[in-house]
């Protein structure tokens, strides 16, 4: 590892820290305690307070933020598992498209069978990228990014009908308006912006998971697949921040502020929420998914059973979808949020007061401790109630749909073949321990015996089977 890559791995890792949220609070109580241990050493003034309160608040403000930790860990755990449910679903979904489906199709007349099954492949295919497209669209929805205009998602859909007569006519410019004779635009693509491109990093040298996806022309540029907030001088140095009023009416007097460059910090030094959005494209992409389910049931191309089997995926990423819009668009209370922490404000401010007496000018030491501790846990809390965004401690959005992506791409590589293709085979020993011939063995001397108890004595295997794997497998305690 060279130098610039563990100083690259230990500020990633410093980030991952809240100590950039609550310095300001840390700064502001440790000056605090120094005032107070200034007063009561150099005056006459017994700037001290009784320490009844310290036990009493301490252990009430103790377990209102625990309380308000774990809440915030129970969001931050449950939009994980609803991700997990959106692969599992996004698998079986993939699974019964690719293997339930049949290739073979009636030919029509005039048709060549060849081109029926390369149709009937084109079409399942396309169908397992919007199930792709799916997760792709779900993650740039939490992530308040607008539209389909990104490098990871306007390619597995660009195929979709633009409007209702199902058409994909658009003006050069990519605008979603609309002429008077020119048919209405769908939903889908009336809310893509003209361009959701902004400034990020860019990937790892070697790591451009893009690359693999359909090449295809767009009139609208496409924005990178992660648009992280712009990352400036305030983000690596927060103390800077108190500058940020005089540097944001400097921009305004002279014109060139463009409204990005002041990074995802407020004036006191804050990460900045983005604003929740509405999308339709996640519950399109379901649109398109059920309705080829519809036309499938129709042609008599899927069974009842497998049809259930896929519209339980179907209802079960919808309703991983709902779920996930419910922890990313209702955040804590702000009442609650502003008592406790006022709250833990006062008790803060008081406590140099109660612990100078015991603890002399060690009072700024453990007063810097005690906010390092509560401002903490408060900000830890605040951080991972919505673990869609950027953020080091934010779930890695990218990486479970690349997880998906992978896993479909698995799927549409796997044959399919009739079992007795591989069952029958010099490599499978269906009945070890206690019988240890192949399945060609087995069945070669089955007919050159013509051994009319070979049902029964493949009983007595599975049998002796058990009670060798028991005695193989259990462990006897010592």
């Amino acid at each position: 590892m060279t130098v610039g890559s563990r100083l690259s791995y230990y500020y990633k890792k410093f980030n991952s820290t809240v100590i950039n949220d609550m310095w300001p609070e840390l700064w502001f109580f440790s000056s605090f305690a120094v005032a107070v241990c200034c007063i009561n050493k150099y005056t006459d003034v017994n700037f001290t307070l009784s320490t009844a309160l310290l036990t009493v608040l301490g252990t009430v403000l103790g377990l209102v933020i625990s309380f308000r930790t774990t809440s915030a860990y129970d969001r931050y755990w449950e939009g994980r598992k609803l991700w997990g449910n959106i692969a599992l679903a996004s698998r079986n979904l993939g699974m019964i498209i690719w293997i339930h489906v049949p290739l073979k199709r009636k030919v029509k007349e005039g048709e060549n069978a060849d081109d029926v099954q390369l149709r009937a492949i084109i079409e399942r295919k396309s169908m397992m990228n919007l199930v792709q497209a799916f997760s792709v669209s779900v993650k740039h929805f939490l992530r308040s990014e607008p539209g389909i205009y990104y490098e990871d998602l306007y390619p597995l859909l660009s195929f979709l009908p633009q409007s209702v007569d199902g058409s994909h006519k658009r003006d050069n410019e990519g605008s979603s308006k609309e002429s008077e004779d020119a048919p209405a635009s769908l939903p889908m693509w009336q809310e893509s912006p003209m361009s959701t491109a902004r400034s990020t990093k860019p990937r790892k040298k070697g790591f451009d998971p893009e690359s693999v996806l359909p090449t295809v022309q767009s009139a609208v540029p496409l924005a990178p697949a992660r648009n992280p907030p712009k990352e400036t001088i305030y983000d690596i140095f927060p103390p800077f921040i108190i500058f940020l009023p005089f540097h944001i009416m400097f921009k305004k007097l002279t014109g060139t502020r463009r409204g990005d460059e002041d990074g995802s910090r407020n004036i006191f030094g804050k990460k900045k929420e983005p604003e929740p959005i509405e999308s339709n494209i996640p519950l399109e992409i379901s649109l398109f998914l059920s309705s080829y389910m519809a036309v499938l049931l129709r042609d008599g191309l899927l069974t009842p059973a497998m049809a259930t089997g896929y519209n339980n995926a179907l209802v079960s990423m919808q309703d991983a979808v709902t779920n996930l819009q419910r922890i990313r668009s209702t955040p804590i209370p702000f009442a609650y949020q502003f008592h406790l922490r006022v709250s833990v404000w006062l008790y803060l401010l008081f406590l140099p007061l109660e612990i100078y007496t015991a603890f002399k000018w060690l009072t700024v030491p453990c007063t810097a401790f005690a906010c390092f501790l509560y401002i903490g846990f408060l900000e830890i809390g605040q951080e991972i109630e919505n673990p869609f965004n950027y953020d080091e401690n934010d779930l890695d959005l990218d990486l479970f749909c690349l997880q998906i992506q992978r896993e479909l791409a698995e799927i549409t590589a796997h044959p399919a073949p009739d079992p007795s293709g591989f069952i029958f085979s010099q490599f499978n020993q269906p009945f070890a321990p206690g019988d240890r011939r192949t399945a060609i063995d087995i069945l070669r001397q089955k007919k050159d015996t013509e051994d009319r108890e070979a049902v029964a004595n493949v009983r007595q295997t599975l049998v002796k089977n058990y009670q060798l794997i028991h005695e193989a497998t259990f462990r006897k305690k010592k």
